[in-house]
């Protein structure tokens, strides 16, 4: 496969996983993404008058399904982690990343955090998606494509996640 090819089949992929994510955020409402699938699961929590992050310590499946607005903080945090490591100062820290507030200020920043990547990705030289250069998180001596396509993996992943707890919501016992 040449560069290009690969570049442009890393941006399809990327498209088809970013409409599934529209989709599953189509009309979700605000208590709909707060609500917790169980009281161990992730969650965003206000408190005073600020949101808290729930961060696990492990990934065993006791602590419980995330709640939506959870998926959504990790989909900001990964997104702008990505972007931070890998095309600027390498800082930021999971601390610095806050939930919006709600669920429109968390798509506008996923959009624009999406936008910004694939900006990247389309102002990238096809010959750099091969480089190291350009990777440094999450995965460390790979190519640049294998950053992409953990990011493309990441966010089909958190659109299903979306889906299923909106499935979950929909048919909760009232």
């Amino acid at each position: 496969m040449s560069n290009l090819e690969m570049k442009e089949n890393i941006l399809f992929q990327l498209d088809m996983c970013w409409q599934l994510y529209l989709y599953h955020m189509d009309n979700i409402e605000e208590s709909e993404a707060l609500w917790t699938f169980s009281p161990t699961g992730l969650q965003v929590r206000k408190q005073d008058d600020r949101w808290c992050i729930d961060w696990p310590e492990t990934e065993s499946y006791e602590i419980g399904p995330p709640s939506i607005a959870w998926i959504m903080w990790h989909i900001i945090y990964w997104w702008s982690t990505a972007l931070d490591y890998n095309f600027g100062d390498g800082t930021l820290k999971k601390e610095d990343i806050h939930w919006p507030g709600s669920v429109e200020k968390a798509k506008a920043t996923i959009s624009l955090l999406h936008d910004k990547w694939v900006s990247k990705l389309n102002d990238l030289p096809d010959a750099d998606y091969q480089l190291k250069q350009y990777a440094k998180w999450p995965l460390v001596d790979r190519s640049f494509a294998d950053i992409a396509l953990w990011l493309n993996a990441e966010l089909m992943k958190n659109a299903t996640e979306i889906g299923y707890g909106r499935f979950l919501y929909a048919a909760r016992i009232k």
